[in-house]
């Protein structure tokens, strides 16, 4: 799943352990989900767009739009 995590989490100047610190989370797990490595859970997926005050699917990305597009 593609994400803006962590365009997002530069705007902020926050670091990923910052971010991690905000969402209860490691910085390793926000790497994780900022390379892909990792999808967030529906509830953590809930906390990062509040955080950010954006909806999920503007920070989320699972491409099945823009393939159905195609």
């Amino acid at each position: 799943m593609h994400n803006r995590l962590k365009e997002l989490r530069a705007q902020h100047g926050w670091s990923q352990a910052a971010l991690g610190d905000q969402l209860d989370i490691s910085r390793q797990s926000v790497n994780a989900i900022e390379t892909g490595r990792y999808d967030p859970s529906l509830p953590l997926a809930f906390r990062i767009a509040r955080l950010f005050g954006e909806p999920i699917e503007a920070i989320f990305d699972d491409g099945e739009i823009s393939q159905a597009a195609e």
